[in-house]
């Protein structure tokens, strides 16, 4: 099972749109576990991560991310804008599963 974590500044967006994937991804039938959270809290999580989604207000964190998680085998990406505005949990989690 796929481990999926977004982070961002607050976590209140973040949780929107992680619900919109959970959604996107029981209807694909996708075993996929799917959180967010805010930027301080994800070390509780990176043992549980296998893609870190940054969401577009944090993307500024994503070259350090990738040097810290990625030797880990934890892949790294910022969401694209567009459709994290639009809060479209179905393209995020297309492009997340072409990773």
């Amino acid at each position: 099972m796929k481990q999926i974590t977004l982070i961002c500044a607050g976590g209140l967006s973040t949780s929107l749109l992680a619900s919109k994937m959970k959604k996107a991804a029981e209807a694909r039938g996708e075993a996929i576990d799917i959180r967010a959270t805010v930027v301080a809290n994800f070390p509780e999580f990176e043992d549980k991560t296998d893609i870190l989604l940054l969401a577009p207000q944090v993307g500024y964190l994503a070259k350090k991310m990738k040097e810290k998680y990625e030797p880990r085998g934890i892949k790294v990406a910022v969401i694209n804008s567009v459709d994290y505005g639009m809060m479209n949990g179905e393209q995020v989690l297309k492009n997340v599963l072409t990773m």
